[in-house]
């Protein structure tokens, strides 16, 4: 597995465990203020006595032997599980199949965004094209006004060219950033694509295997394991779930923050005008100089260069890539087993 895993106290569960020690002590200090008097008596009789030994003794033994700290532990986190489990949903598979209806309502919303993208990259492409005619025909305007000595004419029509291209030159440097988004937005819905059929294939399997598991391990060979220091399956299993869990939950809120910047970049350009927000193009261009995006991973970085690459020319008509299923033999999330 490549993922460390939570330890208990970080997770839900524990939260909940903290919240019934300090449950217990408050509890604890109540009862024993109300019935101090009561108390010291008790402590001063034989019986009293007895039974102070006796829960003096359990707690040294708890305290020397490992196996039975094991063994209460076991036992506090068990039910500590059960508990939590009653209000939020803590089993892994249920979240991962929360996760397969997210990632189904975020594929179909980045579709979109794709297809309104590439539709504001159309209107940005005709808009360059215009301005670049206007500014062959006003310079060709100031020559002829120049060879009738117009000089009002030629300075008109050479400032309206100089203006429409520097114009140009702004709306040419929005349109590459539209196509690193249109680029970043492709790949992602593919990987996002695969990303969805690994984990649907995941709980199908991982499903049949936990039922299989807890089949043959139930929950008092589960307590024996630990109490003679021996790996607990069930509980192995579960942190790997776990790990592919958190890791979807990453991934699904990085796909998330993506698309919300990418709309609040498009809704900044205002093509009508031909003039954008500057915060928009920082909010992309401060994406990518973060660091490197779990759902894309190292094709990040070539992704940003292609889309600056006047070599490179990008077909915006083409449909996006759907990932070649029959091609895939392996999943993401297998070697998180091993």
């Amino acid at each position: 597995m490549n993922s460390k895993p939570k330890s208990f106290w970080r997770k839900p569960e524990g939260v909940t465990g903290l919240i019934f020690l300090a449950g217990l002590f408050v509890g604890g200090a109540f009862l024993v203020s109300a019935f101090w008097s009561a108390l010291v008596a008790l402590a001063a009789s034989p019986i009293g006595i007895g039974i102070g030994l006796i829960v003096l003794s359990a707690i040294i033994y708890m305290a020397i032997d490992s196996k039975a700290r094991n063994l209460v532990g076991y036992m506090y986190k068990s039910a500590m599980r059960w508990i939590t489990g009653l209000f939020i949903q803590i089993d892994p598979i249920g979240i991962l199949k929360s996760y397969v209806d997210d990632l189904k309502t975020n594929l179909r919303k980045m579709n979109k965004q794709v297809s309104m993208l590439r539709g504001q990259m159309h209107k940005l492409q005709e808009l360059i094209i215009n301005n670049k005619k206007q500014i062959e025909s006003n310079l060709d305007l100031a020559s002829k006004a120049k060879e009738k000595n117009k000089q009002s004419m030629v300075i008109l029509k050479s400032r309206k060219a100089g203006r429409l291209k520097e114009s140009n030159m702004r709306l040419e440097d929005l349109y590459r950033k539209m196509e690193v988004l249109y680029r970043v937005l492709s790949k992602m819905y593919e990987n996002s694509e695969i990303l969805l059929e690994d984990i649907k294939d995941q709980v199908e399997i991982k499903e049949q295997e936990r039922n299989a598991i807890r089949a043959s391990n139930s929950a008092m060979k589960s307590a024996m394991s630990v109490i003679s220091g021996d790996p607990d399956k069930r509980a192995m299993f579960d942190a790997a779930m776990e790990a592919v869990a958190d890791d979807v939950a990453n991934k699904v809120g990085e796909m998330e923050r993506f698309m919300e910047m990418s709309s609040n970049f498009m809704n900044s350009v205002d093509l009508q005008n031909g003039v954008f927000e500057e915060e928009g193009l920082k909010m992309l261009e401060k994406w990518e100089k973060e660091g490197v995006s779990l759902i894309l991973g190292e094709e990040k970085d070539s992704l940003v260069l292609k889309a600056n690459d006047e070599s490179d020319v990008l077909d915006i008509n083409s449909p996006i890539a759907q990932p070649e299923k029959q091609n895939r033999s392996s999943n993401q999330y297998d070697n998180f087993f091993d």
